[in-house]
Protein backbone atom coordinates (compact mmCIF):
# COMPACT_ATOMS: atom_id res chain seq x y z
CA UNK A 1 0.00 0.00 0.00
CA UNK A 2 2.76 2.63 0.48
CA UNK A 3 1.80 5.80 1.99
CA UNK A 4 -0.94 6.40 0.45
CA UNK A 5 -3.62 8.72 2.27
CA UNK A 6 -7.37 7.66 2.94
CA UNK A 7 -9.58 10.69 2.38
CA UNK A 8 -12.67 9.44 2.50
CA UNK A 9 -14.22 8.05 5.63
CA UNK A 10 -16.71 7.74 7.92
CA UNK A 11 -16.88 7.39 11.65
CA UNK A 12 -20.67 7.15 14.29
CA UNK A 13 -20.88 10.74 13.47
CA UNK A 14 -22.22 9.73 10.46
CA UNK A 15 -25.81 8.43 10.69
CA UNK A 16 -24.97 5.34 8.59
CA UNK A 17 -21.78 4.52 11.17
CA UNK A 18 -21.45 2.50 14.29
CA UNK A 19 -17.33 3.22 13.97
CA UNK A 20 -15.51 5.37 16.97
CA UNK A 21 -13.61 8.15 15.42
CA UNK A 22 -10.54 6.52 17.35
CA UNK A 23 -10.87 3.23 15.66
CA UNK A 24 -10.40 4.67 12.51
CA UNK A 25 -7.58 6.40 13.65
CA UNK A 26 -5.76 3.26 14.84
CA UNK A 27 -6.48 1.26 12.08
CA UNK A 28 -4.66 3.90 9.57
CA UNK A 29 -1.88 3.85 11.98
CA UNK A 30 -1.88 -0.15 11.78
CA UNK A 31 -2.36 0.34 7.54
CA UNK A 32 0.38 2.68 7.49
CA UNK A 33 -1.06 5.50 6.23
CA UNK A 34 0.16 9.06 6.34
CA UNK A 35 -2.33 11.03 6.16
CA UNK A 36 -6.64 10.33 7.14
CA UNK A 37 -9.18 12.34 6.46
CA UNK A 38 -13.09 12.42 8.18
CA UNK A 39 -15.48 13.37 6.14
CA UNK A 40 -18.33 12.33 7.86
CA UNK A 41 -22.56 12.68 6.01
CA UNK A 42 -23.86 16.13 6.24
CA UNK A 43 -27.41 15.29 4.17
CA UNK A 44 -29.80 18.18 4.56
CA UNK A 45 -33.46 17.81 3.78
CA UNK A 46 -32.76 13.69 3.52
CA UNK A 47 -36.08 12.52 2.66
CA UNK A 48 -35.90 9.79 4.74
CA UNK A 49 -36.19 9.17 8.56
CA UNK A 50 -32.50 8.63 8.98
CA UNK A 51 -30.91 12.21 10.06
CA UNK A 52 -27.80 12.67 8.64
CA UNK A 53 -26.65 15.75 10.49
CA UNK A 54 -24.38 15.80 13.92
CA UNK A 55 -23.25 18.21 16.60
CA UNK A 56 -19.94 20.17 14.82
CA UNK A 57 -18.74 21.22 17.47
CA UNK A 58 -18.76 17.89 19.32
CA UNK A 59 -17.13 16.71 15.94
CA UNK A 60 -14.39 19.34 15.88
CA UNK A 61 -13.81 19.17 19.42
CA UNK A 62 -13.60 15.14 19.24
CA UNK A 63 -11.41 14.93 16.46
CA UNK A 64 -9.01 18.04 16.97
CA UNK A 65 -8.63 15.88 20.47
CA UNK A 66 -7.85 12.69 18.08
CA UNK A 67 -5.47 14.74 15.94
CA UNK A 68 -3.53 16.06 18.83
CA UNK A 69 -3.56 12.69 20.48
CA UNK A 70 -1.98 10.60 17.63
CA UNK A 71 -0.23 13.45 15.51
CA UNK A 72 3.38 11.82 16.12
CA UNK A 73 1.88 8.49 14.42
CA UNK A 74 -0.59 9.87 11.63
CA UNK A 75 -2.03 13.03 10.27
CA UNK A 76 -5.54 13.75 11.22
CA UNK A 77 -7.42 16.07 9.27
CA UNK A 78 -11.01 17.14 9.56
CA UNK A 79 -13.63 17.29 6.54
CA UNK A 80 -17.10 16.74 5.47
CA UNK A 81 -19.01 15.26 3.11
CA UNK A 82 -22.14 17.56 2.17
CA UNK A 83 -25.17 15.72 0.11
CA UNK A 84 -25.85 18.52 -2.50
CA UNK A 85 -29.33 19.37 -3.44
CA UNK A 86 -29.31 22.58 -5.86
CA UNK A 87 -31.88 24.47 -3.05
CA UNK A 88 -28.80 23.69 -0.21
CA UNK A 89 -26.52 25.91 -1.70
CA UNK A 90 -26.71 28.97 0.41
CA UNK A 91 -27.15 26.73 3.78
CA UNK A 92 -23.80 24.81 3.04
CA UNK A 93 -22.33 27.85 2.54
CA UNK A 94 -23.17 29.17 6.18
CA UNK A 95 -22.11 25.95 7.54
CA UNK A 96 -18.69 25.80 5.38
CA UNK A 97 -18.12 29.63 6.62
CA UNK A 98 -18.74 28.47 10.47
CA UNK A 99 -15.93 25.81 10.84
CA UNK A 100 -12.39 25.31 9.76
CA UNK A 101 -12.75 22.53 7.29
CA UNK A 102 -9.44 20.81 5.67
CA UNK A 103 -11.60 19.36 2.55
CA UNK A 104 -14.69 18.93 1.71
CA UNK A 105 -16.29 16.24 -0.84
CA UNK A 106 -19.42 17.28 -2.57
CA UNK A 107 -21.65 14.01 -3.28
CA UNK A 108 -25.03 13.37 -5.14
CA UNK A 109 -27.45 11.15 -2.99
CA UNK A 110 -30.96 12.30 -3.32
CA UNK A 111 -32.37 12.66 -6.54
CA UNK A 112 -35.38 14.75 -6.72
CA UNK A 113 -36.62 13.67 -3.22
CA UNK A 114 -35.17 9.39 -3.93
CA UNK A 115 -31.89 8.06 -2.63
CA UNK A 116 -30.80 5.68 -5.13
CA UNK A 117 -29.59 3.30 -2.30
CA UNK A 118 -33.66 2.47 -2.39
CA UNK A 119 -35.23 0.59 -4.76
CA UNK A 120 -38.48 3.01 -5.45
CA UNK A 121 -35.78 4.98 -7.14
CA UNK A 122 -35.89 2.56 -10.50
CA UNK A 123 -39.09 1.77 -10.35
CA UNK A 124 -41.32 2.81 -13.24
CA UNK A 125 -38.95 3.21 -15.49
CA UNK A 126 -35.61 2.00 -17.15
CA UNK A 127 -32.54 1.24 -15.71
CA UNK A 128 -30.42 3.65 -18.39
CA UNK A 129 -33.25 6.33 -17.69
CA UNK A 130 -32.53 5.59 -13.82
CA UNK A 131 -28.73 6.27 -14.42
CA UNK A 132 -29.28 9.11 -17.24
CA UNK A 133 -31.51 11.16 -14.56
CA UNK A 134 -28.81 10.53 -11.87
CA UNK A 135 -25.74 12.29 -13.93
CA UNK A 136 -27.79 14.94 -15.01
CA UNK A 137 -28.48 16.01 -11.12
CA UNK A 138 -24.77 15.19 -10.62
CA UNK A 139 -24.23 18.12 -13.02
CA UNK A 140 -26.88 20.45 -12.15
CA UNK A 141 -25.40 20.35 -8.59
CA UNK A 142 -22.09 21.74 -10.04
CA UNK A 143 -23.71 24.24 -11.98
CA UNK A 144 -25.34 24.91 -8.58
CA UNK A 145 -22.29 24.85 -6.03
CA UNK A 146 -18.75 26.06 -5.74
CA UNK A 147 -17.85 25.55 -2.25
CA UNK A 148 -16.23 22.37 -2.73
CA UNK A 149 -13.24 20.43 -3.68
CA UNK A 150 -13.83 17.07 -5.39
CA UNK A 151 -16.76 15.50 -6.28
CA UNK A 152 -17.22 11.97 -4.75
CA UNK A 153 -18.13 8.38 -6.07
CA UNK A 154 -19.92 10.44 -9.32
CA UNK A 155 -21.33 7.40 -10.22
CA UNK A 156 -22.53 6.10 -6.83
CA UNK A 157 -25.50 5.44 -8.66
CA UNK A 158 -24.20 2.06 -10.16
CA UNK A 159 -23.76 0.70 -6.88
CA UNK A 160 -27.68 -0.14 -6.66
CA UNK A 161 -28.97 -0.11 -9.62
CA UNK A 162 -31.21 -3.57 -10.42
CA UNK A 163 -28.42 -4.59 -12.42
CA UNK A 164 -25.60 -2.87 -10.69
CA UNK A 165 -22.81 -2.05 -13.50
CA UNK A 166 -23.53 -4.98 -15.47
CA UNK A 167 -24.99 -2.67 -18.12
CA UNK A 168 -22.84 0.20 -17.23
CA UNK A 169 -20.39 2.09 -19.13
CA UNK A 170 -18.65 5.15 -19.39
CA UNK A 171 -19.10 5.03 -23.07
CA UNK A 172 -23.06 4.25 -22.78
CA UNK A 173 -23.49 7.94 -21.08
CA UNK A 174 -20.35 9.66 -22.09
CA UNK A 175 -22.40 12.21 -23.37
CA UNK A 176 -23.61 13.65 -19.97
CA UNK A 177 -20.63 12.42 -17.84
CA UNK A 178 -18.32 14.52 -20.06
CA UNK A 179 -19.98 17.36 -19.40
CA UNK A 180 -19.72 16.97 -16.04
CA UNK A 181 -16.08 16.61 -16.18
CA UNK A 182 -15.74 19.36 -18.49
CA UNK A 183 -17.61 21.39 -16.13
CA UNK A 184 -15.87 20.18 -12.65
CA UNK A 185 -12.50 21.14 -14.84
CA UNK A 186 -13.94 24.57 -15.38
CA UNK A 187 -14.48 25.38 -12.28
CA UNK A 188 -11.09 23.72 -10.80
CA UNK A 189 -12.45 21.04 -8.68
CA UNK A 190 -11.50 17.47 -8.37
CA UNK A 191 -12.74 13.94 -8.72
CA UNK A 192 -12.03 11.28 -6.11
CA UNK A 193 -10.88 7.63 -6.70
CA UNK A 194 -13.50 5.62 -4.31
CA UNK A 195 -12.13 2.17 -3.93
CA UNK A 196 -15.43 1.15 -2.42
CA UNK A 197 -16.85 -0.24 -5.65
CA UNK A 198 -14.58 -3.10 -5.17
CA UNK A 199 -16.27 -3.86 -1.65
CA UNK A 200 -19.65 -3.17 -3.31
CA UNK A 201 -18.42 -6.31 -5.94
CA UNK A 202 -18.42 -4.03 -9.03
CA UNK A 203 -14.59 -4.95 -10.20
CA UNK A 204 -13.59 -1.38 -10.12
CA UNK A 205 -13.79 1.96 -7.94
CA UNK A 206 -16.10 4.67 -8.33
CA UNK A 207 -16.17 6.10 -10.78
CA UNK A 208 -14.83 3.58 -13.15
CA UNK A 209 -11.34 3.51 -14.43
CA UNK A 210 -12.51 4.90 -17.64
CA UNK A 211 -14.27 8.37 -16.53
CA UNK A 212 -10.61 8.41 -13.74
CA UNK A 213 -8.64 8.40 -17.33
CA UNK A 214 -11.10 11.11 -19.22
CA UNK A 215 -10.79 13.43 -16.71
CA UNK A 216 -7.07 13.53 -17.26
CA UNK A 217 -7.59 13.42 -20.91
CA UNK A 218 -9.78 16.42 -20.71
CA UNK A 219 -7.31 18.52 -18.34
CA UNK A 220 -8.41 18.06 -15.20
CA UNK A 221 -5.04 17.58 -12.25
CA UNK A 222 -6.89 16.85 -9.41
CA UNK A 223 -7.58 13.49 -7.45
CA UNK A 224 -7.73 12.26 -3.86
CA UNK A 225 -8.15 9.10 -2.89
CA UNK A 226 -10.99 7.55 -0.67
CA UNK A 227 -12.04 4.05 0.79
CA UNK A 228 -15.58 5.56 1.62
CA UNK A 229 -15.13 3.43 4.75
CA UNK A 230 -17.75 3.02 7.85
CA UNK A 231 -15.87 0.05 9.63
CA UNK A 232 -12.69 -0.47 10.52
CA UNK A 233 -11.92 -3.23 8.30
CA UNK A 234 -13.13 -0.70 5.29
CA UNK A 235 -10.19 1.67 5.81
CA UNK A 236 -7.98 1.43 3.12
CA UNK A 237 -9.59 -0.59 1.16
CA UNK A 238 -7.87 -2.54 -1.69
CA UNK A 239 -5.36 0.51 -1.92
CA UNK A 240 -2.91 -1.45 -3.38
CA UNK A 241 -4.99 -1.43 -6.72
CA UNK A 242 -4.76 2.30 -6.79
CA UNK A 243 -1.09 2.86 -7.81
CA UNK A 244 -1.18 1.35 -10.79
CA UNK A 245 -4.87 2.79 -11.59
CA UNK A 246 -3.54 6.29 -11.29
CA UNK A 247 -0.58 5.87 -13.38
CA UNK A 248 -2.67 4.05 -16.10
CA UNK A 249 -4.97 6.91 -16.24
CA UNK A 250 -2.32 9.20 -16.41
CA UNK A 251 -1.26 10.51 -13.15
CA UNK A 252 1.77 9.94 -11.35
CA UNK A 253 0.82 11.67 -7.85
CA UNK A 254 -2.48 12.56 -5.56
CA UNK A 255 -3.57 14.96 -3.78
CA UNK A 256 -4.67 15.88 -0.14
CA UNK A 257 -6.17 18.60 1.36
CA UNK A 258 -5.36 20.78 4.64
CA UNK A 259 -6.97 23.90 5.49
CA UNK A 260 -9.00 23.65 2.22
CA UNK A 261 -5.22 24.23 0.46
CA UNK A 262 -4.19 21.45 -1.88
CA UNK A 263 -0.96 19.12 -1.63
CA UNK A 264 0.30 17.42 -4.01
CA UNK A 265 2.12 13.97 -3.40
CA UNK A 266 4.32 11.90 -5.97
CA UNK A 267 3.10 8.31 -5.46
CA UNK A 268 6.95 7.01 -5.42
CA UNK A 269 7.79 9.73 -2.27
Amino acid sequence: MGMLSDYHLHSDFSADSQEKPENQILQGIKLGLKHMCFTDHVDYDYPLDEIFEFDMEEYFNTLNALKEKYKDQIEVHIGVELGLQPHLQERYDRLLSSYPFDFVIGSSHVVKGFDPYYGEYYEGRTEYEAYHEYFEYVLENIMAFDNFDVYGHIDYVVRYGPNKNADYSYEKYSDIIDRILQKLIEKGKGIELNTAGFKYGLGHPNPTEKIIEKYRELGGKIITIGSDGHKTEHLGYDFEKVPNILKTSGFNYYNVFKNRKIETILLDS
